[in-house]
């Protein structure tokens, strides 16, 4: 079968979502993939479209997308690739060209290889065989964590007597929220530094809602936690991001927030929320997550591959 690559552009936003919602049906039985976050992808300022993009098509279908980024400035590049489990021959040529690209940019960094990343879905459409035979191999699981919620139970609880918890309203509370993102992940695997205006990028600073990002701390120690939650996902609210300073875990800060952010979801007629965790996390994550409800909704692997 012949097919047709090409980069993609802005305009290519809606068909590739579709694509996507087609491979989340047969990954997780849903459509969960919005428009906006595709274009927020296509719109990175670290991406050159014409370069870091492909698109393969059988005739006027789209069959295939790949999106490659470098936050390192390094070794370490990510890829993000999707293929029909019909077409494995168009992701086969997508992982040729963004393995060529992975190398070129590593080296234009000054690194002698590449070390690559890709999140697969734990079924995949795509055959794991084919990056398998290039010697990829996984070497994390993620879970993508759900809970149902109840406007009548899920309410916004009472702050307790010593903590202080207040909403991101102004620059300096966005700075703040930065320094404790870097903070307390600092320790996680595949943690990539960002500078205060890399991470504004990141968390789509211009559109997102400052309402839905908290600070959390205790006279004693200050701003100890935060929690970013966005209420723009079709599927449900999503936390993508909560973490609390080593020197403040165990106090039940975690557990606030996430409760702060289920009362306001639910509040808000939200009838779901969910996260993403690694399951190897040592800080005890997946523990409170589970304790607050939040069951698997899917995995997530990521992949590596070492290129020379």
């Amino acid at each position: 079968m012949t097919y047709v690559l090409r980069p993609a552009g802005l305009t290519d936003a809606a068909a590739v979502t579709d694509l996507l919602n087609d491979i989340d049906r047969l990954e997780i039985g849903r459509p969960e993939t919005d428009l906006h976050t595709v274009e927020a992808d296509l719109k990175r300022s670290d991406i050159v479209l014409d370069r870091d993009s492909w698109l393969a098509f059988d005739g006027d279908r789209l069959v295939a997308y790949g999106l490659l980024w470098d936050e390192s400035g390094g070794e370490r590049v990510d890829i993000d690739h999707y293929v029909l489990p019909e077409h494995q021959q168009a992701g086969e040529l997508l992982l040729d060209a963004m393995e060529a690209r992975a190398l070129d940019k590593a080296r234009a960094n000054g690194a002698a290889r590449a070390v690559v990343h890709l999140h697969l879905n734990t079924e995949p459409t795509l055959d794991t065989r084919l990056i398998e035979q290039r010697g990829w191999y996984a070497v994390r699981r993620y879970h993508v964590l759900h809970r149902p919620l109840d406007v009548a139970e899920d309410v916004v609880p009472e702050v307790p007597p010593g903590v202080r918890l207040r909403a991101c309203v102004d620059e300096a509370d966005r700075a703040r929220v930065h320094a404790l993102y870097q903070s307390s992940f600092a320790q996680h695997f595949d943690f990539q530094s960002r500078t205060y205006d890399q991470w504004q990028e990141d968390v789509d600073a211009d559109v997102l809602d400052w309402s839905l990002v908290w600070i959390v701390g205790t006279e004693e120690l200050g701003d100890a936690g935060f929690l970013i939650a966005r209420d723009d996902r079709e599927a449900m609210g999503w936390i993508p991001s909560i973490g609390v300073l080593r020197e403040a875990r165990g106090q039940g800060l975690g557990g606030l927030l996430l409760r702060h952010a289920f009362g306001t979801f639910a509040a808000r007629g939200r009838e779901t929320v969910g996260l993403g965790v690694d399951t190897a996390n040592a800080t005890g994550a997946p523990a409170l997550y589970a304790r607050h409800g939040l069951t698997v909704h899917f995995a997530v692997d990521t992949w590596e591959a070492v290129l020379k």
